[in-house]
């Protein structure tokens, strides 16, 4: 599984670039903590089959939070998260934590669901208002003989209808698809009487150790460059 760590080390190089002027501890706390919630869900595993990358590894609740967000900062004649952001701090202070809820967002669909979705099973994308979990494999090229080929996306067309199904990646749903964590670090539903090996992942492949990296040297680097050096 891609552990909390390599999340951790993704999200900071992202969050430096997306928070701009408002990058400090806090605002970095923030978003930490908000891409790093959705791993709750394995705690939910002994009380819903499936519960790891479902409840918390979708794309429906972050849209929902983002409609709603979009709704009452842009749209709205008078922000009520705004409002009560200023009436607690000041309205610049508002605006500086507006932003840091969005870059939240981005961080959370970007550094943990979607790093999630290419790996094992991938995620229940569409949870809960379709139960199915979606894996994001395949591969794309250049063919000197086939031209431009690619199977992430799977077409096939019924020889006898004519008619066209797409597959994407789908797999089981929730009751048939467990995914491996230190909670849950085997499908309870195997019986065996080998002993459970609990591990907790840092880093098992040379890519995730590299965004970790990614994200260690993001952070240095960002204090160096601060003129604050408080920040």
């Amino acid at each position: 599984m891609v552990s909390t760590v390599v999340h951790a080390g993704f999200a900071l190089a992202l969050a430096a670039g997306l928070l701009g002027d408002y990058y400090d501890r806090r605002a970095l706390a923030v978003v930490l903590a908000i891409v790093l919630s959705p791993e709750v869900d394995s705690f939910l595993g002994p009380l819903m089959s499936g519960a790891h990358r479902t409840v918390g590894h979708n794309l429906v609740v972050p849209a929902a939070a983002a409609a709603l967000l979009y709704y009452d900062t842009r749209i709205r004649d008078r922000s009520v998260l705004r409002r009560r952001l200023a009436d607690r701090f000041s309205e610049r202070s508002a605006e500086r934590w507006v932003a840091v809820a969005w870059a939240g967002l981005f961080v959370h669909v970007f550094a943990h669901v979607a790093l999630d979705w290419v790996h094992l099973d991938g995620v229940n994308t569409f949870w809960p208002v379709r139960d199915r979990f979606y894996a994001l494999s395949g591969e794309a090229f250049l063919s000197s003989t086939d031209g431009f080929v690619q199977t992430f996306v799977d077409v096939q067309t019924d020889p006898e209808t004519g008619r066209r199904q797409l597959d994407a990646g789908g797999g089981g749903t929730t009751a048939a698809v467990h995914v491996n964590n230190p909670v849950e670090p085997r499908d309870p539903r195997d019986v065996t009487d080998e002993p459970v090996d609990r591990r907790f992942p840092v880093a098992n492949a040379g890519w995730r150790l590299y965004l970790i990296g990614l994200g260690a040297f993001t952070l240095v680097a960002r204090r160096l460059q601060s003129a604050d050096p408080r920040r």
